[in-house]
């Protein structure tokens, strides 16, 4: 797990991101191309030794929760061989002393855990200049899933910065810029974060997700569904596929109130009860007490009478009409 050059991944000719399916070869340009020379000159910087407790995490994250393993197998790696390579730091721009990770975040959690310094190159840049170098470095390595890419672009967009920067940053075409966008516009950040990573998952099926929550209440009801036991999966894999099938299936509309109407009949001195049922297609008589049984059938052999007497009031209720 331990890094290879840091600074020539993300400035060299991008091997890394054109593997990348998410990414096209947006052009490299304006803020995207000085920061690639800033690259360069950071490759010959000095590098120090930081206390990891000066070290602060970017103001904007660039990674969901969910990757133990990966990190234990980096923590192993630099427990036993050393840092290959240093993480790029900025002085903190409101809090003298400290720094600023621009990347290189799991190598700093791994020196705090290990209780080593940290390697790192020190530059300052301002905010723009510090997500544009974040995003590069990690459009130059595969372990960021399309999500994680997302919610970055997302949060980058929301701390005021043009969309030009997040392609840059990112180095993405306008096809899939736009599907990222319509996959935060459509899906609540908080399903997003109940699902997780998930690593095996591509822009495409994330966008077939955003296009089923367009459905009016699917939203109300995806948050709902990733709160519930039927959800929890061990894998953000498994979590997206269910929340999928869920969205993809009927909605379970609940029973339609009952018109029945019921009553009961109890004579003068009580010796029966009757419990009426009526639901319109169904009429049911229930008697209940000791006379139940001769009643009812006193009733049960009247029953032909009973029926004409109906069928005559009936016709004469319509002639009355």
């Amino acid at each position: 797990m331990a890094r290879k050059d840091i600074f020539g991944s993300v400035m060299g000719p991008a091997t890394g991101v054109a593997n990348n399916q998410d990414v096209s070869g947006y052009a490299v340009r304006g803020a995207s191309r000085s920061i690639i020379q800033s690259f360069e000159e950071l490759s010959k910087s000095s590098v120090v030794d930081l206390d990891p407790a000066l070290v602060d995490t970017s103001f904007v994250s660039d990674r969901m929760a969910g990757d133990d393993e990966a990190f234990q197998e980096l923590l192993v790696a630099i427990r036993d061989r050393g840092q290959d390579s240093p993480v790029l730091v900025r002085p903190h721009p409101e809090i003298s002393g400290r720094f600023q990770t621009v990347f290189g975040h799991r190598r700093v959690r791994v020196a705090r855990q290990l209780g080593r310094p940290v390697r790192a190159v020190v530059k300052k840049m301002g905010d723009e200049d510090h997500v544009i170098a974040q995003g590069q470095e990690n459009a130059a390595r595969s372990d960021l899933s399309f999500i994680e890419r997302t919610l970055f672009a997302e949060r980058i967009l929301k701390r005021g910065h043009s969309p030009d920067t997040v392609k840059s940053a990112l180095a993405l075409d306008d096809t899939t810029f736009s599907k990222m966008r319509s996959v935060t516009s459509s899906i609540p950040e908080q399903v997003i974060l109940a699902v997780g990573a998930a690593k095996g998952v591509g822009r495409d099926r994330w966008w077939q997700l955003a296009k089923l929550l367009e459905h009016p209440g699917a939203a109300a009801r995806a948050t709902e569904y990733v709160e519930s036991a039927d959800f929890a999966q061990p894998g953000s894999d498994g979590r997206f596929a269910h929340l999928f099938d869920y969205l993809s299936g009927p909605v379970k509309r609940p029973p339609a109130p009952s018109k029945s109407q019921q009553k009961s009949w109890i004579p003068r001195d009580k010796s029966v009860r009757a419990n009426i049922t009526d639901t319109g297609k169904v009429f049911t008589l229930a008697l209940k007490s000791k006379e139940a049984s001769p009643f009812g059938a006193f009733i049960a052999g009247k029953l032909d009478e009973l029926f004409e007497a109906f069928r005559e009031s009936e016709i004469a209720k319509k002639a009355g009409d």
